[in-house]
């Protein structure tokens, strides 16, 4: 062998050793993700078996005793995060917002949604159509007097419901009547007669999709969305979405003949000229499209009339549960307003014992256990470095039931938002509409109506359980659905005695 071949032979072999070293280097990078630990998984399934589900948050809460308060668990072969208790939700949700702000991904909601709307969306679609529906909402009044004056509009006819009972026993489900009208005049422009026929298909047909999508068959399909092939549910839910989707198809129609390139009345109408005046042509890169409108009425009817109205039936349950507390409530309005006069808004700052009650029916209620979050970026968080989506599940539950903040977190206790002095007293730990960048978009909205027809209620009519029940018979374990509802109950309703 010769100099020159020699030292070829040498060049190559620096090379080889190099490309070695920079193919482990590279191969290192790949690995330097750490995640918490966890349960160890099973094949296929992962940690599947160890959920309840009918109580996901118990059975992770639980988990989180023996795991930390941020551990992994395997859906499927889906590795995420649970988050449990309030610090390491604040951490993730508030402190690190932009990291963990993404939408996890939810098969049965983006097998309809397609990735639209403001709930499930994720990227531009998401930023854009969010910020527009919060200035459109402001806009047309949401969390101010225009709308005040409809939801006590709303209380008259949900109060004129109540009293052609005359006394005598009726369910819970009445209170799904009158949250919904709120939200359709907002989109709509008008109010629905509760015996209504599209009134009557659109409430029926979001009760419908509440209940499959917290089915067992459709969240196996959230864990493993092969099975949309075997499970019937998931299909259904799509054949649901779409009956409704021929109703707000009409309304939209009636929208846009109404609309003009300057003026709008309604949430639909805003949409519809943003649609006409956006400049991209190309169908794919539009974001005010009719699928994406549909996306995000379905959300706001989703947001705008499931969650108060559970919010409700839990309200009016625990007053019966607990009379001592109505009647404290009824004496506070009957005290600082008066019975003549509906409650405004603005008596809230008058009514903190009427204030803590409903912080705590939300509180006690918790009415969701959690929506997916994952991570929107490679992400170092309490020295466990995610990578880019990274499945989150920040439960909710964990942070209404800590028990480092509450006194007595598995009790109804309105105290937990009343001070030493009997004043309102707001908790950090109060997650009831999320934080962060996905906080809910309507809570301005939500709060409002809670106030005013839990009080607005409460101040003409005294709840309670029906003849030959007591008090003590009274149920307060849940129905497992996508939200958190109470199990059915028949309410009597009387005016209260002078």
């Amino acid at each position: 062998m010769n100099f020159y071949s020699e030292a070829a032979t040498l060049y190559l072999l620096f090379t080889l050793i190099v490309i070695c070293l920079i193919r482990r280097i590279n191969s290192s990078k790949k690995v330097i993700y750490r995640f918490p630990p966890g349960p160890p998984p099973l094949p296929v399934i992962g940690n599947v078996h160890l959920l309840d589900l009918k109580g996901q948050d118990y059975s992770l809460m639980k988990l989180a005793k023996k795991y930390g308060n941020v551990f992994s668990f395997h859906l499927g072969k889906r590795k995420s995060v649970v988050l449990i208790g309030y610090d390491a939700n604040k951490e993730a949700l508030v402190n690190s917002s932009y990291e963990f702000g993404s939408r996890g991904a939810v098969p049965a909601t983006d097998n309809f949604q397609h990735g639209q709307g403001i709930f499930f969306s994720n990227g531009e679609i998401w930023k854009v159509t969010r910020r527009f529906t919060l200035s459109i909402l402001r806009d047309i009044g949401m969390g101010k007097r225009p709308v005040e004056g409809k939801i006590i509009e709303e209380l008259h006819h949900i109060s004129e419901l109540i009293k052609s009972f005359n006394g005598e026993p009726f369910t819970k489900n009445i209170f799904t009547n009158a949250p919904p009208n709120i939200i359709y005049g907002m989109l709509f422009g008008r109010r629905f007669d509760y015996n209504n026929q599209t009134f009557k298909k659109m409430v029926g047909v979001i009760d419908d999709i509440i209940i499959l999508v917290g089915s067992p068959s459709v969240q196996y399909f959230n864990v493993f969305p092969v099975l949309k092939y075997v499970l019937k549910s998931p299909g259904i839910i799509v054949k649901r979405v779409e009956e409704l989707n021929i109703v707000l198809k009409e309304l939209i129609r009636e929208a846009r003949d109404a609309v003009s390139e300057t003026e709008w009345a309604t949430y639909i109408q805003a949409f519809i000229q943003k649609d006409l005046n956006e400049t991209t042509t190309e169908e794919n890169g539009k974001i005010f499209q009719e699928k994406n409108l549909l996306a995000c009425i379905f959300d706001l009817m989703l947001g705008g009339t499931e969650t108060t109205s559970t919010t409700l039936q839990w309200g009016f349950l625990l007053m019966m549960k607990y009379p001592d507390v109505q009647q404290k409530v009824h004496e506070e309005i009957a005290n600082v307003i008066g019975l003549d006069r509906v409650p405004r808004w603005d008596d809230q700052k008058q009514l903190p014992y009427c204030m803590a009650v409903i912080h705590e029916i939300q509180r006690f209620g918790n009415i969701l256990q959690f929506l997916p979050h994952s991570t929107s970026m490679d992400t170092h968080f309490r020295g466990y470095f995610l990578p880019k989506g990274t499945y989150v599940i920040p439960l909710i539950t964990s942070v209404l039931y800590d028990e480092t903040q509450w006194e007595t977190p598995y009790q109804f206790n309105p105290n937990h938002f009343l001070d030493a002095d009997g004043n309102f007293m707001k908790r950090d730990a109060f997650f009831a509409f999320s934080k962060g960048r996905r906080a809910c978009a309507g809570e301005s909205l939500a709060r409002m109506e809670l106030f005013l027809f839990f009080t607005g209620l409460v101040q003409k009519f005294n709840f309670h359980v029906p003849p030959g029940l007591d008090k003590s018979d009274l149920d307060l374990t849940r129905d497992a659905f996508f939200t958190m509802r109470p199990k059915l109950y028949n309410i009597c309703a009387t005016t209260w005695q002078k």
